[in-house]
């Protein structure tokens, strides 16, 4: 099978490669600014707001399979019409179309969502991610929504690398004691969205951990396991801060996961062992 991983430069994007790689598939990877270092991909420039580009990518690569890992922050043209550009084009050229998504979509008022929770974003990249799995539903069905949390890593993450500064002195700013999600290993992610490719998968999915922390509390686990002092990671409270978003924003993904082979373990369990 031919793998095109679509924000391969990325931190989730790394892991689908060496991942797709180590099972046997022929891997091609694209990037916006500068190719990773994967050796094992070939690599390809690509501008989701070019529907020219994104078409000579997906002619040239001749993929099976296309998983979107691209971030495009509040970027209306890259966050919301990029993906459903290439969905289009993964419909015209008949590949299997996997979508990365967020809680962002979530506004927090109920905590807890399930697949079958409908959006109410409340932040511009809330929206855009919310508009393009819409969208990419509509050119593509039997295309996979998969939304997550905060991807963690063995010491990789950009949250990873703000605990390390804090407790360094290096880095202003605090870990808020409000602001909770459900955090996921990047292994385990990538290992879950490469398993519903290669199943009869479609529509929305939810792909998070199963421990609800905040964002002090998975500061301080990260802290522990890899021998920092946790007690100069500075506490403050989201709701006193100007940053706008939801607060608490739980994703349930038991539904999912009764469907996977791969385990989406909790920080609490994946924190617990040295990076």
């Amino acid at each position: 099978m031919t793998v095109l991983i679509i924000g391969g430069s990325g931190f989730l994007g790394a892991e689908l490669i060496r991942q797709a790689a180590m099972a046997g598939h022929v891997t091609a990877a694209t990037y916006a600014t500068r190719p990773g270092t994967a050796s094992h991909a070939s690599w390809y420039p690509l501008d989701l707001r070019d529907p020219g580009r994104v078409d000579a990518v997906m002619a040239e690569v001749g993929a099976d399979l296309v998983v979107n890992a691209s971030s495009g922050d509040a970027d209306w043209a890259v966050t919301a019409q990029g993906p459903v550009r290439l969905a289009m084009a993964a419909a015209k050229f008949g590949s299997r179309l996997v979508h990365v998504s967020s809680d962002a979509v979530f506004s927090g008022a109920r905590v807890h969502y399930d697949e079958s929770c409908l959006p109410d974003p409340v932040t511009p990249y809330g929206a855009a991610k919310a508009a393009a799995e819409t969208g990419i539903l509509l050119v593509h069905p039997q295309a996979v929504v998969a939304r997550t949390s905060l991807i963690i890593g063995d010491g990789g993450s950009v949250h990873e690398r703000v605990v390390h500064e804090l407790a360094a002195g290096t880095r202003q700013g605090v870990l808020f004691t409000d602001d909770i999600r459900c955090p996921v290993h990047v292994a385990d992610l990538a290992a879950a969205l490469l398993e519903l490719a290669c199943d009869d998968a479609a529509g929305i999915h939810h792909l998070a951990g199963p421990d609800a922390v905040s964002r002090h509390e998975l500061g301080t686990l990260i802290a522990r396991r890899d021998g920092l002092d946790a007690s100069r990671l500075p506490t403050g409270l989201r709701a006193h801060s100007a940053l706008p978003g939801a607060l608490d924003v739980r994703l349930d993904s038991r539904a999912t996961q009764q469907k996977l082979r791969t385990t989406l373990r909790g920080a609490r369990n994946f924190c617990t062992t040295p990076a």
